[in-house]
């Protein structure tokens, strides 16, 4: 399968990927846009501007679709994470959500699975002193709508997973499992 783990910041994603990843040696973990971006010598804004979140977009669906015939793949991060982004962004005005949308919907359903990991009633990750809760939750709630309610009839499999990360691990296997059982 192709899986993607999404999410906004700070909810647990890396940590799920890193534990299925230990749990499914089969699959290949591929980093999310953003360190993958770093480690190339992109230089990020702090906090990131539009133009940051777009770069992120443009990477994450080149990875999608280079990737496109190889199973097995943890992705951390997709295109939908970064529409979250750019739609709340104080910038937002100056996103054409309609040139991307096309594309974006394209790469998605090179996709499996895609899991979502939302921020739960007791938050599993304190938020650092720096960082704006009220943006990680528009974040938090634009996701839920673009894969939950599913406006652009993306017609992917999503999975919310809640719980503890033994638990969310878990949630993740059972489908794989029952994915695997069906092809």
């Amino acid at each position: 399968m192709r899986i993607a783990v999404t999410g906004t910041h700070r909810v647990g994603k890396s940590t799920l990927i890193e534990a299925l990843g230990e749990r499914l040696a089969e699959y290949r973990v591929v980093d999310e846009p953003y360190h993958l971006l770093e480690e190339d010598g992109y230089e990020f804004a702090s906090p990131p501007c539009l133009e940051d979140f777009l770069e992120q977009l443009r990477h994450s669906m080149e990875l999608l679709e280079d990737g496109e015939g190889a199973r097995n793949v943890l992705f951390d991060r997709c295109p939908l994470d970064f529409l979250g982004y750019l739609l709340t962004h104080e910038e937002s005005d100056s996103f054409d959500l309609e040139e991307w949308l096309a594309r974006v919907c394209s790469s998605i359903r090179t996709l499996d699975l895609v899991v979502f990991v939302p921020i739960e009633e007791r938050d599993r990750i304190q938020l650092p002193a720096h960082e704006d809760p009220e943006r990680r939750a528009e974040v938090d709630e634009k996701l839920a709508w673009l894969l939950l309610d599913d406006p652009f009839e993306l017609g992917v499999e999503v999975l919310s997973v809640h719980g503890s990360r033994s638990e969310r691990v878990t949630q993740v296997l059972e489908r794989v499992g029952r994915g695997a059982r069906r092809r």
